[in-house]
């Protein structure tokens, strides 16, 4: 048996030139081989293997072939560690008896599962690898240009495959985020977190859509110290930016309604490793640099939300207006002339995207490994609570009940009343669900409020650029939906908070 532990990056198929040259240049490079590799993978009809968090694939090589069995591993920052066990064979076809026994689940019958094995998608890439030395540890460097391929009903899907792979084989698992960094710093890469074998999947369609409904909350132990919840934060907020990433590259429409709000959750989930960065004071300037970088190329975000909020429901907003037909027209056509695929796809090929992921995942083993430690000794309830009312203060300070607040202010508070909506994200888990959720309740209705007084401002941009008076209807709903949530913050300001 094998343990793999390796770095996955991906990266953009104009980039595999530049890629080589940089690989082959490096310091104490050593460039191997370059083959062609056939893939078949392998499951049963009721994706038993799937079940038992298996793949199975056949590997053909300069005409030898090796059967390989991946068994359940982890994904920590996009560090993947997973055992497998390979076995040199003479057909096309896995023997599954040649694995050894102990790696199956108890009572499982693996003749049955032989008998009911078909193959379910290929992989064929070409693959060229290199030793690199870094400081005392080898890596092995892959990089993989190919495809996935499966046939669902007499038609063929395809996907490509544009991976760089880099797996420890002697020395520390560091070594791999140091190599990868440096990739990162001259060529946009960004982490890999889907292996090949799960993209197959679900191209075959055998495994459920990607989905993260909602930034939900972080699970942490009361009994934690700082150091493993600031590793949980880290990691849990590197895995759901990852997913939602994939969730946006399989959105490949410019008018799919939920493109706007997956690089919602996108940026939020960014915002919230930054406000947890700052929270432990470890918000460096070229950390700072790298996420306001991003921030930049999500400047659309609130623009498309307003779009989104105005078509959807069929135009509910605005349905009853006379002129609701053309106003959903040049909000459709707003939608489209803001190019979200385009834009993602620049956001990804900038180098601080993958450089800031990058740089996350360093820091994650840096704390699990302990080359870097915390100087607070306080418990997490004592700092989760701390954080709270640092959050609360702010609130109370920007939006005080005896002031009155027009739509501009709401508007210029939003991402105050965000950022405390990710402290308790991250902290809400460890109190009572009842209370929390009742304090949050209504500062959650006030950011819903903000995106419909946003949806309001656009209306009237586009209404005034195209000659279309709807100011008496666009005034009376903006009034009434202040009256609203002028109300609702001054309930929520009176609130106990949960923390205390």
């Amino acid at each position: 048996m094998d343990a793999e532990i390796e770095l996955k990056l991906f990266f953009q198929l104009e980039q595999q030139e530049a890629l080589i040259q940089l690989l082959d240049n490096l310091p104490h490079s050593e460039p191997q081989w370059c083959r062609n590799l056939t893939n078949a993978y392998f499951e049963t009809p009721d994706l038993q293997l799937r079940r038992w968090d298996m793949g199975l694939r056949v590997r053909g090589c300069d005409g030898a072939l090796e059967q390989t069995i991946k068994t359940a591993g982890s994904v920590i920052g996009g560090i993947h560690s997973r055992p497998e066990f390979n076995v040199d064979i003479d057909q096309n076809f896995p023997i599954l008896s040649l694995f050894p026994e102990k790696i199956w689940p108890d009572k499982s019958i693996i003749s049955s599962v032989q008998s009911k094995l078909t193959c379910l998608f290929h992989t064929d890439f070409t693959r060229r690898t290199w030793h690199i030395y870094v400081d005392n540890s080898l890596i092995e460097v892959a990089l993989d240009v190919g495809q996935i391929a499966v046939d669902v009903a007499g038609e063929q899907r395809v996907e490509p495959i544009c991976e760089l792979e880099f797996e420890l084989m002697a020395g520390e698992a560091q070594a791999l985020i140091k190599l990868g960094r440096q990739v990162a710093q001259s060529l946009p890469v960004r982490l890999g977190k889907a292996s090949k074998a799960q993209r197959g999947y679900r191209l075959a369609a055998q495994a459920s859509p990607l989905s993260l409904e909602v930034l939900e909350f972080i699970t942490l132990k009361p009994e934690q110290d700082l150091k493993q919840t600031l590793i949980d934060l880290l990691s849990t907020g590197l895995e759901r930016w990852q997913l939602l990433e994939a969730m946006i590259l399989e959105s490949d429409s410019a008018l799919d309604k939920q493109l706007p709000t997956l690089c919602y959750r996108l940026r939020a989930c960014i915002r919230l490793l930054r406000c947890t960065l700052a929270q432990f004071e470890l918000l460096s300037a070229e950390l700072t640099s790298k996420f306001d970088c991003i921030e930049a190329h999500l400047e659309f975000v609130e623009s498309s939300l307003s779009c989104v909020e105005i078509l959807k429901e069929r135009s509910l907003l605005i349905s009853k207006l006379p002129q609701s037909k053309t106003l959903t027209e040049l909000v459709s056509m707003q939608l489209l002339l803001l190019s979200i695929p385009q834009r993602v796809g620049k956001m990804l090929d900038d180098l601080c995207y993958g450089g800031l992921q990058l740089s996350l995942v360093e820091l994650l083993f840096a704390f699990k490994s302990g080359q870097q430690t915390l100087d607070s000794e306080s418990s997490l309830q004592a700092f989760a609570d701390k954080m709270q009312e640092a959050s609360w203060l702010r609130i109370v300070n920007l939006m005080p009940s005896e002031m009155d607040l027009s739509s501009t202010d709401y508007q210029d508070f939003a991402r105050a009343l965000d950022e405390s909506v990710f402290v308790g994200v991250a902290y809400g888990g460890l109190y009572s669900a009842k209370s929390r959720d009742l304090f949050r309740l209504p500062w959650q209705d006030l950011v819903l409020g903000i995106r419909t007084l946003a949806a309001y401002r656009k209306l009237a941009e586009l209404s005034q650029e195209n000659g279309i008076d709807i100011s008496p209807w666009l005034t009376n709903k903006e009034d009434s939906l202040l009256f609203a949530m002028e109300h609702s913050r001054r309930t929520a300001l009176k609130n106990e908070p949960y923390w205390r």
